[in-house]
């Protein structure tokens, strides 16, 4: 596309998604309330690692670090999704619409990253009980969850650097946030170089994520199925229910949208499928990690009656 014949655009219109002006109100109630819902569950647990002593192990010092990361991740994206649900197509600048896209990119991936040092840690607490406290010191946690948090950071400065330096000569986002895909589209130039980029910097931080993850399960089944009683190898199944759950939705649905097939991308169901790894597994993961984890059901029956203890006897 000739740059001659375009003005470069300053501002970009989030389209987000069709509803009809009757039901703009509703979504907006439902996704605020799902959004409340999300920032008060993840903060619960963290504040419950923090103050319950029985939590005080590796495996719950990584879920609060993931419920921290999922605080910031969800808050990346649902504001412009709050916005577009109630008032439809709403504009964003090209800074704004940047920062977002880039803070979006690196929390994500931080979350594969983190995802993958939390089945390390089951791995080491299965497979080599003996030297794990000695392998997972306080020190071990707090590299790792840093490590994490650098990596994500500095991996999403490729791709969204290379699409802030893209001129544009189209407004509308076919989205409810600013994304590689969608703004490639808008380009007055041909994107294709930097969508086989984005393909290969996203896809094998993805890809060899969930490889190191499929093989770090692949030695967690192979040490239960050894293990001598039904009762010890389903509380070692107990123990990663919730994260092969997590990383399913997150891997799963991500994978579909950056790696996936293109005709996905060009149908508009991107941002449906976004809506898993960017809203509903956030918001799913403090419900995976309770209802489905004794140890949290007892830390927040410890916690029920501290609370009732202190409103009874003041």
């Amino acid at each position: 596309m000739g740059l001659a014949n375009h003005t470069w655009t300053q501002t970009f219109l989030l389209a987000g998604f069709t509803i009809s002006e009757t039901l703009r109100p509703p979504a907006f109630t439902g996704a605020l309330c799902a959004y409340l819902f999300t920032l008060a569950g993840n903060l619960f647990i963290i504040v419950l690692v923090k103050t319950d002593a029985g939590l005080s192990t590796p495996m719950y010092f990584f879920i609060s670090v993931l419920s921290f990361l999922e605080l910031w991740y969800v808050s990346s994206t649902v504001p412009t999704l709050l916005h577009t649900s109630l008032h439809g197509r709403s504009p964003i600048s090209l800074a704004v619409c940047f920062v977002q896209l880039y803070v979006f990119h690196s929390l994500g991936l931080t979350e594969c990253y983190l995802l993958c040092v939390m089945a390390l840690d089951r791995y080491l607490a299965i497979c080599r009980p003996l030297h794990y406290h000695a392998l997972m010191g306080k020190q071990a946690q707090l590299y790792l969850a840093g490590a994490a948090w650098i990596a994500g950071f500095t991996s999403a400065l490729v791709p969204a650097s290379l699409t802030a330096s893209l001129p544009y000569c189209l407004q509308e986002v076919a989205h409810y946030f600013c994304d590689l895909e969608p703004l490639m589209r808008l380009a007055c130039t041909d994107t294709g170089w930097h969508a086989q980029i984005y393909i290969v910097v996203i896809g094998i931080i993805n890809t060899s994520n969930l490889l190191i993850i499929l093989g770090l399960y692949g030695g967690i089944l192979k040490a239960v199925f050894k293990l001598p009683s039904a009762a010890s190898r389903a509380k070692a199944f107990s123990t990663c229910s919730s994260h092969v759950t997590v990383v399913t939705l997150f891997y799963g649905s991500a994978w579909i949208v950056y790696v996936g097939p293109p005709v996905i991308r060009a149908e508009g169901r991107d941002k449906r499928i976004a809506l898993v790894y960017s809203f509903v597994t956030p918001f799913l993961n403090p419900i995976i990690y309770t209802l489905r984890n004794k140890d949290v059901k007892e830390a927040v029956r410890r916690l029920s009656q501290k609370i009732r203890h202190k409103v009874t006897n003041p």
